[in-house]
């Protein structure tokens, strides 16, 4: 269950992250505004997750102390999300594929035989109904907008594409936890989320890339080069002055 948690948690932490790295950087106002939010949502979604893991782990460990205090290879979100910025196609893109994930996720996680993990389920899911929207509707603007916006959208669809077969393929832990009733069948995830993604690609008059070769290790601990350097910057603070509070 810890590991389970844990997958959650720092999903959600890693691309929380990554978007508020868009703070003051986004391309208008408005969109930089709405990267934070989504970045802020994310992250109390995964304060719910990692206190609730501090708690099953049971060594005295907060939230902060899982989210400052381990390294990399302890890690156990999807590659998607520790994917660097890059343009705001490739931020929106990498948004939506996790985006399409995380709302049939949470869908099914509601229905937990674990109530606390549908608890938090139930609560997160309003606000991934929004980002899923606000992602969606980017992606089909720019993909069916101007040539060079269509042609940049398509470069991230192709880029990012080989990163999304993580999302859905289940490895041991998620059988265990899908059989336990815990948490969703991953199979039955790809189906909807294969769906949802070919249809919004679609209207975006984006092309759904052939490739077949997918990613993976990232659930197991095996990450690239940028989460690294992305958990020294966030982790900077709290390992410099440990234990010190606002």
């Amino acid at each position: 269950m810890l590991e389970y948690l844990l997958r959650l948690g720092d999903n959600t932490l890693v691309l929380s992250q990554r978007l508020g790295e868009w703070c003051g950087h986004g391309p208008v106002l408005e969109q930089d505004i709405a990267l934070t939010n989504i970045a802020l949502d994310l992250l109390g979604q995964t304060r719910m997750y990692l206190t609730y893991a501090a708690e099953v782990e049971g060594k005295s460990r907060s939230e902060d102390d899982l989210a400052y205090f381990r390294d990399a290879p302890q890690f156990r979100n999807c590659l998607l999300v520790e994917r660097p910025n890059g343009d705001f196609g490739q931020t929106l893109v990498r948004q939506f594929f996790f985006d399409v994930f995380n709302f049939y996720q949470l869908q099914d996680l509601r229905h937990s035989t674990d109530q606390r993990l549908a608890d938090i389920a139930e609560k997160a899911l309003k606000e991934v109904t929004y980002h899923l929207r606000f992602s969606s509707e980017w992606v089909i603007r720019l993909g069916d907008g101007t040539e060079l916006s269509r042609q940049k959208m398509q470069s991230a669809v192709d880029t990012l594409w080989p990163f999304t077969g993580e999302l859905t393929t289940p490895d041991a832990l998620d059988l265990e936890m899908a059989e336990q009733g815990i948490a969703p069948d991953l199979l039955k995830t790809k189906t909807l989320w294969e769906k949802k993604v070919a249809e919004v690609l679609k209207e975006a008059t984006l092309t759904l890339p052939t490739n077949t070769w997918m990613q993976s290790g990232g659930k197991q601990g095996k990450h690239s080069e940028h989460l690294g350097f992305m958990l020294a910057e966030m982790q900077h603070i709290q390992r410099t002055y440990p234990g010190n509070i606002w």
